[in-house]
């Protein structure tokens, strides 16, 4: 099946927080973060159900290199990405906002 990845709202404002981030401790690191990033989400999208459910359907993918993470759900042929979130930050700051919640 091929699966349609959305990047959610709120996704999109953790990855350009961290984006901007990266390039403030170093230049070029925020770029660094994006290849890793689009990594993770290219293997999300080739194989969504291998990654582990965390809470309900939302699944997490770990991101190499960088101490974050990718919190999606699967529907259908739709991968909704809800947050791209640092491992130290407390989970319920983007369950609470999730739009696809269970």
């Amino acid at each position: 099946m091929n699966y349609v990845l959305i990047l959610l709202p709120p996704a999109e404002a953790h990855v350009d927080e961290a984006y901007r981030w990266y390039n403030q401790q170093r230049p070029g690191l925020g770029e660094e973060f994006i290849l890793s990033l689009e990594a993770s989400l290219a293997s999300i999208q080739r194989s969504p159900l291998l990654y582990p459910k965390v809470r309900g359907e939302t699944r997490r993918a770990v991101i190499k290199r960088f101490p974050y993470s990718v919190f999606y759900s699967v529907r259908g042929d739709r991968i909704g990405v809800a947050a791209v979130f640092h491992s130290s930050r407390n989970p319920r700051t983007w369950q609470e906002r999730h739009p696809w919640r269970e």
